[in-house]
């Protein structure tokens, strides 16, 4: 089992700098036990707005509150000391103009110590994230498949798959690499596209959906994990059942204890 050998949490900048050297490894947490047992084994930890669907089991990630990604994200931080911590800004907390996204951003950076942020948009948002890495905010872009956008997508399709999309997604990468964001998170895009986006950019290009063709991958830790539900992405590969284990052991105490068998309870409140 790999794990990297820092002693100190890992910095934007030095993220960075891996573009080139070695594949950049991500996944997702919203609580503390997560976290902490990731944080020896990834290069960033994403607090993904998909905690409404896997943490709260919404519809989608529409309805995740920036009260709500501000709450996850201060677990994060303070259950992490090794990997880089970014968050997502929510729908509808960035959308409105440069100024509404500084306010908001600035506000996610200051009362949870994360290290970056991930917006999601196109092209027509490169200038809100220009504003926003001017004053000291770094921005993580994602392009291609964007949950954000849903109601126009009309659902969760690939994107890309022919050439005036995907003209339009490299279009959509090149306005945010000029913006200044220090990474693209490319999401539900063919290999082809993904690999000319990763060939062009000057920084990491992270996948989810996206091929190997990515500087790096981060995917929903319930999904790799068997605790997703009934629907897994197809480019994602379950490593363990752990909705299974669990299931057996709350099986097994609700047994014992209907059985008269929980010894620790009586010790707790020194019942001989």
């Amino acid at each position: 089992m790999s794990s990297h050998t820092r002693s100190k949490r890992l910095t934007v900048p030095q993220l960075v700098a891996m573009k080139g050297q070695q594949k950049i490894v991500s996944l997702t947490a919203y609580t503390r036990s997560m976290a902490e047992l990731m944080d020896p084994f990834v290069d960033f930890v994403l607090i993904g707005d998909s905690t409404a669907m896997v943490g709260y089991g919404r519809t989608s990630t529409l309805d995740m509150s920036l009260e709500e990604i501000i709450a996850h994200t201060r677990a994060v931080v303070s259950s992490t000391r090794l990997a880089c911590v970014i968050a997502d800004m929510p729908f509808g907390s960035y959308q409105e103009s440069p100024q509404q996204a500084y306010r908001n951003c600035a506000e996610v950076l200051a009362r949870t110590g994360c290290d970056a942020l991930k917006l999601e948009g196109g092209k027509a948002l490169a200038g809100t994230v220009e504003f926003l890495v001017q004053r000291g905010i770094p921005v993580m872009a994602h392009i291609g498949l964007m949950p954000q956008y849903v109601n126009v997508m009309g659902g969760f399709k690939a994107q890309g798959l022919n050439d005036t999309t995907a003209e339009a997604i490299e279009e959509d990468a090149r306005a945010h690499l000029t913006a200044g964001a220090f990474s693209l998170l490319l999401e539900g895009v063919a290999e082809p596209l993904a690999r000319r986006i990763s060939d062009f950019s000057a920084m990491p290009t992270i996948g989810i959906g996206a091929s190997p063709a990515c500087d790096g991958q981060v995917l929903v830790t319930e999904d790799i994990l068997g605790l997703g539900g009934e629907y897994v992405p197809r480019f994602v590969k379950p490593y363990a059942d752990v909705g299974a284990l669990i299931s057996q052991a709350f099986e097994c105490f609700a047994d014992e204890v209907r059985n008269g068998q929980f010894p620790q309870m009586q010790h707790c409140y020194g019942v001989s």
